[in-house]
């Protein structure tokens, strides 16, 4: 009778091959048949104890390390692929996706590598059926797209640039404040001056007189962060200009624009420092309107910060961030976070986000689960820009912060929350996702047969076929 024994033929032939060892080598040093060598690593014969034990000896082998390969990490990923709605129709038992991965790990893992795969050609596809939609502009040569990929590669994290931030903030601080720095540092006067005086900009830098004219229509966290990216291309000129050299961009347009961009991260640095920011984020449990008044900055400009503490050694909840208008154009999107955010099109209209200008100011919550089973939790709020005085336009948009569903319990947004929420199902764009039941999908997958409807209506505004 055969002993008993586990099944590890992928994982055995991966151990010989790093060993650098034929089936022969590996016999002679187990006092073993090759052909056995062969079987085991066809999954034709168990790997029994006392194989398990020579191995351990031979090779100094650690087997915890190694049964982890097939352990419920990768069970998980697998199950995880296996809920893409393109499987919907496919009965796949938890019991045999482990079975799987116990089994032929290797195939597991080409699996996972073929569904990313996948997953990435629906969105290359997406983006150029746009493309061809649009102007024809591709990724590469749209400013704005070059300039979110660039931060997002960095996660919108730039240690650098924060501790110079840090450093000038306490130098503010000694000198009693952003309007006495600019004039001891710089010979700059501030000035507050009405908006027809300022012709339409909110700041400006005037050498000639030596001046920093502000809109006094401004709220004062507005002001603040006016004054604190002026002096960001006064201070930091070089350090920007070499960040964004990194990005490689293919414009003029693109380099403005990270250029910019980098300016802005800078005055966020100066008014909320890296090391005080984060330790505040902490004990106020990410508290948006309780650090906004803290460091007396506005509810969006404190949302856009917390995307922005992954300081190695030092990180934060990973956010993302995104900006809309009524029509749901994004006009701003920032990622520090996994949630994958539509490149093009439209969002999903059941995320609270395209919801919420019925109900202004007023912060609302929502979990999140995508199509193949990832949760979020989303934080969603509107804000305002502009007036400041009568007869001024005040543009409304929404903001989000969304972050992944384990880290939501250290966010006070949870407190008194069901321990098991229920989510809403929601899908990047109407285009990559699956769910045929869907009653708020604007258009069909991409990848998927309209069906007729001359006998049968489905209650979504699509019905599609399977496969």
């Amino acid at each position: 009778m055969e002993k008993h024994g586990v099944y590890l033929g992928p994982r055995l032939r991966r151990l010989r091959r790093d060993l650098g060892l034929t089936q022969a080598n590996m016999a002679a040093d187990l006092d073993i048949s090759p052909s056995y060598i062969a079987l085991m690593e066809r999954n034709q014969r168990p790997v029994t104890a006392e194989t398990l034990l020579r191995l351990a000896k031979a090779y100094k082998v650690d087997f915890s390390d190694f049964s982890d390969e097939s352990g419920p990490d990768l069970i998980a990923r697998v199950q995880g692929v296996m809920r893409d709605p393109i499987f919907t129709d496919i009965d796949l038992p938890s019991m045999e996706v482990a079975d799987l991965v116990h089994s032929f790990p290797g195939v597991a893992e080409a699996i996972l590598r073929l569904h990313t795969a996948y997953k990435e050609e629906q969105f290359a596809l997406a983006d150029r059926r746009q493309d061809a939609s649009g102007d024809g502009i591709g990724a590469s040569a749209d400013p704005v797209a070059a300039v979110r990929g660039y931060l997002s590669a960095r996660r919108n994290c730039f240690p650098v640039l924060d501790a110079a931030a840090e450093k000038l903030s306490a130098k503010i601080a000694e000198a009693g404040g952003l309007a006495n720095f600019f004039n001891d540092k710089h010979g700059l006067r501030v000035r507050r001056m009405p908006s027809e005086v300022m012709t339409g900009s909110l700041r400006r830098l005037d050498w000639h007189r030596k001046e920093v004219l502000i809109d006094d229509t401004l709220d004062l966290a507005s002001q603040n962060f006016q004054l604190a990216h002026q002096l960001a291309y006064l201070e930091f000129d070089q350090d920007i200009r070499a960040a964004t050299q990194e990005g490689h961009f293919k414009t003029e347009n693109a380099q403005r624009l990270a250029h910019r961009a980098l300016a802005a991260y800078c005055a966020a640095a100066i008014i909320m420092p890296y090391a005080a920011f984060a330790k505040a984020v902490e004990s106020r449990r990410y508290d948006i309107e309780a650090l906004s008044r803290q460091f007396g900055t506005s509810f969006e400009q404190t949302a856009h910060r917390l995307t922005t503490l992954q300081k190695p050694g030092h990180e934060r909840v990973p956010f993302f961030f995104i900006r809309v208008d009524v029509a749901g154009n994004v006009s701003k999107r920032l990622n520090s976070s996994a949630f994958p955010f539509a490149r093009h099109g439209g969002g999903c209209p059941l995320w609270s986000v395209h919801q919420i200008f019925s109900m202004p100011r007023k912060i609302v919550t929502q979990w999140l689960e995508l199509p193949d089973g990832q949760r979020f939790f989303s934080v969603a709020r509107t804000v305002s820009s502009g007036g400041g005085a009568y007869g001024v336009p005040t543009i409304e948009r929404a903001i989000a912060l969304v972050c992944e569903a384990q880290h939501a319990e250290r966010l006070i947004y949870t407190r008194n929350q069901p321990q098991h929420p229920t989510p809403t199902p929601i899908g990047i764009t109407c285009r990559l996702c699956h769910r045929a039941s869907c009653t708020a999908r604007s258009e069909p997958p991409i990848g998927r047969q309209i069906l007729p409807d001359d006998y049968r209506r489905t209650g979504a505004p699509f019905g599609f076929s399977d496969t």
